[in-house]
């Protein structure tokens, strides 16, 4: 049935209590209109991430192709290059880095990059992490935060990178931050930043040991290839761990999580909208 819900009960999406559909309150955990006005019943058909996951896949994708279909040429040299859009193209759609943030003014960008990919390899690699990430966020933080900490951290990995990029010049190469920087994986390492500080704050030991395990494997990976954004990942897991202390995965979630979550994903398309309306100097 995929109408709204007239009638009946419904379980919180916050605290999981039965409540009735038309309440205007939950009385154990306090959240306003549990009920989802009537649409609780077919957004949980969509998993704990309430399509969130799609959302993400979805909007990758398509950004992906668009880009692909905006460039003058299409890498095909190595596997790392392979369906890769041209630079160009990526700073029009809103790549992030020191150049577009310090240099052409583009601050916006640290929301738009984490939904472009530079190549195949890319964006199949970040959209498998994120499919195995995202339910399991959401699960212990609910939805909304999950979509706040993905944005936050994302965008806290892109300044981080942007600045060192653009004022530690005096590093190594290796160790500088990024000139031009795109991709999921600063957002990602944020929801490993996540199930870290839940890990902490719930005294589970397991899935801390494991969690850690799988972000030094990262780090020490993007350490070993080239062209990796270290600073970004760094960025992203810090940020992610840091906003999930603020938002407390052991309290139920509120309905201003649920506007600061929308807020994010206005924010994030904005910010994309805006990196093509305003163009690059010198581009039509």
């Amino acid at each position: 049935m995929l109408g709204r819900q007239r009638s009946g009960s419904v379980l919180c999406p916050s605290c999981g209590a039965l409540v009735g559909v038309n309440d205007d309150a939950c009385l154990i955990c306090g959240r306003r209109r549990p009920g989802l006005f009537g649409f609780a019943a077919l957004l949980r058909q969509t998993g704990d991430d309430m399509g969130f996951l799609g959302l993400v896949l979805g909007g990758c994708g398509a950004l992906f192709i668009a880009t692909l279909a905006a460039s003058h040429e299409i890498g095909a040299g190595g596997l790392l290059s392979l369906l890769s859009p041209t630079g160009g193209t990526l700073v029009r759609f809103g790549a992030t880095g020191a150049i577009p943030v310090y240099e052409l003014g583009r601050w916006w960008t640290v929301f738009s990059c984490a939904w472009l990919h530079g190549g195949l390899v890319h964006i199949l690699f970040n959209m498998m992490a994120a499919r195995d990430l995202i339910p399991a966020v959401a699960h212990l933080y609910g939805p909304a935060r999950t979509i706040v900490i993905y944005t936050a951290a994302g965008a806290l990995g892109a300044l981080l990178s942007s600045s060192l990029g653009e004022f530690a010049v005096f590093l190594p190469v290796r160790l500088q931050g990024s000139q031009v920087s795109i991709g999921a994986s600063g957002a990602i390492f944020g929801l490993i930043g996540a199930l870290a500080y839940y890990a902490r704050r719930g005294g589970s030991r397991m899935l801390g040991e494991y969690v850690w395990r799988w972000a030094i494997t990262g780090l020490i990976m993007g350490v070993a290839m080239p062209g990796i954004d270290n600073w970004g990942h760094i960025g992203g897991f810090v940020g992610g761990y840091l906003v999930s202390r603020w938002l407390d995965p052991l309290l139920p979630e509120r309905g201003d999580h649920v506007i600061a979550a929308v807020c994010c994903l206005v924010a994030s398309a904005a910010a994309v909208a805006a990196s093509l309306l305003v163009g690059l100097p010198g581009l039509t």
